[in-house]
């Protein structure tokens, strides 16, 4: 297959539309069931190469839940906690393979961005990664297999309509790459930048003690960062994203984002949530909506007389601003990455309010003495590494 054609582009009046190899070749791609669509497709190739380069920086089965041509998500595939299989949602599956702990992970670090997503997963998808694939809303997966079981789990999928690509895993892309913006054709290199610990040896801070597992944190954050929308900033725990910011002009606000993202993370790990009692008929969407709402600011909206009552079989206790303080002050060792360098000290002030003790960043500010300061002031670990990652 040389070509497929597209519905349409990334909106419906976009027509024609189509992918194809500008060199005639053949595309390293076979749509196994379904229609993906132009942004089905930005997110598949995006989470793709995200996925394939987690598996080979930490060696361990990766996967994406990808929104919009950025990750919402991205985690390695080691074993889950038992608290962190409930707030996933995952408690009720037994047993999960690798392959499925990272989609697991990938989804349930921030679900309400999640929904919808296109999956990518770095491995062939198994029996128990389909299972976990076919309850939770999504547009599709790419990954470089399917066993037969998988497969027709997910043809199940939508009435029949689910997405699913496989890629061929030893595709290699052109080193140039082009894209049009007005009728203009760009063109420049692939970004081809490898991660391994070399890119975090220049170690700037007085703390200095970088644990392997810290290292693989910040891979996981500098991977995911070369594959989301910048500007941008990843929070990352244990082989997982827990808070990503993307796209945003200000990177105080990337930080900001990433952080409330992050901090969500933490909170739905409280007993106080973990012990909401949910009206049986209420979905796991409706959950994840009203937990989000619980926790944030704007609480009444689900514990208000006349609301409460739909959503929960107990009326809960209000989560106050100094509950939360409290039980965000808990976590700590969390990793954070930003494509570009810290321009200021707020960015690490509002990072620490998040648990961070790893920053691995660009430097190259002209107040990195500043930053670097503010670093040592909390006893942080700061690696500058000299790489931007802008995508775009």
């Amino acid at each position: 297959m040389k070509e497929l054609e597209l519905k349409y582009g990334c909106n419906p009046n976009q027509k024609p539309s189509r992918i194809y190899m500008e060199d005639g070749s053949e595309l390293p791609i076979e749509v196994l069931n379904g229609r993906p669509g132009y942004i089905n497709f930005l997110d598949a190739f995006n989470g793709w190469q995200l996925v394939k380069e987690l598996k080979e920086a930490t060696g361990y089965p990766a996967a994406t839940s990808f929104k919009h041509v950025s990750p919402a998500g991205a985690a390695v595939g080691i074993p889950m906690s038992d608290v962190l299989k409930k707030i996933y949602w995952v408690d009720d599956l037994g047993e999960l393979t690798p392959l499925a702990n990272a989609y697991a992970r990938a989804r349930g670090a921030d679900r309400m961005s999640s929904f919808g997503d296109f999956i990518a997963l770095s491995d062939e998808c198994d029996e128990c990664t389909a299972n976990l694939i076919k309850r939770e809303v999504s547009d599709g997966v790419i990954a470089p297999g399917y066993t037969d079981k998988a497969l027709e789990i997910l043809k199940s999928k939508k009435k029949g309509n689910y997405n699913v690509i496989k890629i061929d895993p030893s595709y290699k892309p052109a080193q140039i790459e082009r894209k049009q913006v007005y009728g203009i054709t760009f063109e420049q290199g692939r970004n081809e930048l490898s991660f391994d610990d070399s890119l975090l040896s220049n170690i700037v801070t007085k703390n200095k003690d970088l644990p392997k597992n810290i290292k693989d944190d910040m891979k996981i954050a500098l991977i995911t960062l070369k594959y989301t929308q910048s500007n941008s900033v990843c929070y990352v725990k244990d082989g997982q994203a827990i808070g990503i910011g993307a796209g945003q002009q200000s990177r105080i606000h990337c930080t900001r984002l990433a952080g409330s993202k992050a901090d969500n993370w933490m909170l739905r790990q409280c007993p106080k949530v973990l012990d909401l009692q949910f009206v049986d008929t209420l979905g796991r969407a409706d959950r994840d909506n009203a937990i989000d709402i619980y926790i944030g600011e704007e609480y009444m909206d689900v514990l208000a007389e006349g609301t409460w009552q739909n959503i929960f079989k107990v009326k809960p206790e209000v989560f106050t601003k100094e509950e939360k303080a409290a039980w965000i002050a808990k976590f700590d060792d969390v990793v954070l990455g930003s494509d570009a360098f810290f321009p200021f000290g707020d960015n690490v002030e509002r990072a620490r309010k998040s648990g961070v003790k790893y920053i691995v960043q660009p430097g190259g500010s002209i107040r990195d003495d500043l930053v670097i300061e503010c670093a040592d002031k909390y006893g942080m670990v700061m690696v500058n590494n000299g790489v931007r990652l802008f995508h775009h």
